[in-house]
Parts: structure tokens; sequence; C-alpha cells
């Protein structure tokens, strides 16, 4: 019993500690105001876009088999050498020919260069024309009708990889910002130029492929590689805008901070209409002028100085008894 009205008295004690601090300290501090930053409309330019990754790839890939089997001899082209349609890239003899001149070089020279004009040579021919993006095999190899021997591409593109939930938003036609992972510093503007009418499964998500076709094709896009794509959605030039976080929701209304024009001392809220919105800045359609200004809380954090007081149950040097 006695031990339970120890316990009892130790927590009415604690509580009388407690209320007395924060008696003194919102004592103390109580002429504290809290501080503004006035901030002041601006016109400028402002998008709506949807930000994703993708990679880039060949337009149109295709893979070049030989005819015959045989013994590669020459190869006429190197990886990103541009070729035109009907272009020979390589010579290849047939299994018979490869043969027929083993066995006439055993012969002499003469009876080799004999078969050699008698016997032609199979040529590998560009079917289009583009880019040589892959090469699969040197001279001398011996191939098969399954072997790729090359790979051409008739340009690179970057395909984007778009959440069913922003699908609905691009459009083909809208222009589009890409970057490299491997050279972010390059910027490349580029354009939609198709939507993929079937989504596949990605980590729970539908994803709807889209072709952002580049302006301009700089010399160290590889295919394969990793990129970051803007699509502008939206964007409007010479719009009323203010930082994202001078504006708030309050009772479902989008209103904004201000000082009353009678008493400066005092704020009040002002609603308004806002547009687009980006990372930075949000637009304002109604309730603002380019004279406006409004305020943004301070929210930093300042201990209490000398002017706040001092905690009195906190240590002192040389404290009077």
């Amino acid at each position: 019993m006695v031990s339970r009205k120890k316990l009892v008295w130790g927590v009415l004690v604690a509580l009388s500690v407690f209320g007395a601090a924060g008696f003194f300290y919102f004592r103390n501090n109580k002429s504290a105001k809290q501080s503004f930053e006035e901030v002041r409309a601006s016109r400028g330019t402002i998008s709506s876009s949807v930000s994703t990754t993708g990679a880039v790839e060949p337009q149109t890939r295709v893979k070049i088999q030989s005819s015959v089997g045989g013994r590669i001899e020459e190869i006429l082209v190197e990886e990103g050498r541009l070729v035109k349609k009907g272009e020979v890239l390589a010579m290849l003899s047939s299994t018979e020919r490869a043969a027929l001149l083993d066995a006439a070089k055993l012969q002499g020279k003469s009876e080799q260069s004999y078969w050699q004009k008698v016997y032609k040579e199979t040529a590998v021919i560009a079917p289009m024309a583009g880019q040589v993006i892959v090469r699969s095999v040197d001279p001398g190899q011996t191939v098969t009708t399954n072997d790729s021997l090359f790979v051409l591409s008739d340009r690179l593109l970057v395909k984007a990889y778009v959440d069913e939930t922003d699908i609905g938003r691009v459009k083909v036609g809208q222009h589009a910002i890409i970057g490299l992972d491997a050279y972010p510093e390059i910027k490349v503007n580029g354009v939609v130029g198709h939507i993929y009418y079937e989504s596949h499964l990605q980590n729970n998500v539908n994803i709807y492929n889209v072709d952002v076709v580049p302006d301009r094709i700089p010399d160290v896009f590889r295919s394969g590689m990793s990129a970051n794509i803007e699509i502008i959605v939206q964007q409007k030039s010479n719009a009323l805008l203010l930082p994202v976080a001078a504006v708030q929701s309050r009772n479902g209304k989008m209103v904004v901070l201000q000082r009353r024009r009678d008493k400066p001392e005092e704020v009040r809220y002002k609603s308004v209409q806002t547009g687009l919105q980006d990372d930075a800045h949000i637009e304002i359609l109604e309730g603002l002028t380019d004279s406006s200004v409004v305020l943004l809380p301070d929210t930093s954090f300042v201990l209490p100085g000398k002017k706040g007081g001092a905690n009195p149950f906190m240590p002192q040097r040389n404290r009077t008894r």
C-alpha cells in the first residue's frame, strides 16, 4: 500500500515539473511571432511532362544470314559503317568451292588460280540501306545457313516504357527530351512517333512501349543503351508562376498566404485557381496579378536564444541560491 502511494506521488511530481517547464518556456517565448519570406509572382515557361526510362533500339533490325554454308573469304564492312541497299558486305566460298580450292592449292598456284576464276565466290549483299550494328564473323571462319553474319539497322530510336496510368496523356507528335545514362551531359530532342497497342507486365504493372524518334543521332548512341525520357505533355509560356511551396490546399480550395492591406502585421488566406505544375513552380490562372506578393512560412527551427529565456530546469553555472 505504501509503495502504491509513493508511485502516485511520483507521477504527480513529474507532471508538476513538466508543467512548470512548459509554463516558463511559453511565457518567455509568447512574444515570438512566426516569420515569413515574401515572394513575388513572376512570368515564365512551365510544362507538364511524363518522365520515364527506356532503351536505345533499332527501328528496323535485320539479321543477315548466308544462303549457302561455307567459308568466309573477305569482310568488306565494319561495325558502324553506313551501307546502301545491294552493297556487298562479304565474300564467301561455298563448302564445295572451299574444298576444291584447298585441293587445287596442293597442285600449284596455276591450278588454284584457274579454279578461283572458274568457280566464283558467293556475295553477301545488304538487303536494305542502313548501318552495320553487328558483325559476327571473321575471314576464314566457317558458317552455316543458320548463322547470323551481320545485323543492319535503318536508324536508332528510343523505346520508352510508359506506365498505363500515364499512357492516356501521351500522344503521337509530342515533343520529348532524351538523355543517356552513359552520357548525362548529352540531351537530344525527339518526338513521339508510335504508341504500341499491346502492353506487357513488368513488376505487376502494365507497361506500354512508346517509340521516341530523335531529331539527330549522336555518334555515342549505341543499341541497348539505357535512356531517360521526358515527354512534354503540355507547355505554356508567359505563365504567372509561384513556387510550389507558396500554394497549399485548405478546405478543398487552393490558397496562398498574404498580408492584410488594412493591417500589414496580420496575414490572410487568398483563394487562387491553379494550372500546370512541375517540380519547382505552379501556374496561377486566377486570383493573383504580376504585382502580387505572397508569403512563404519560415519553417526553419531555431533554438531559443538569450532573449527567449533559459530553461530553469537545465544545469547552470554560478546560479544564486
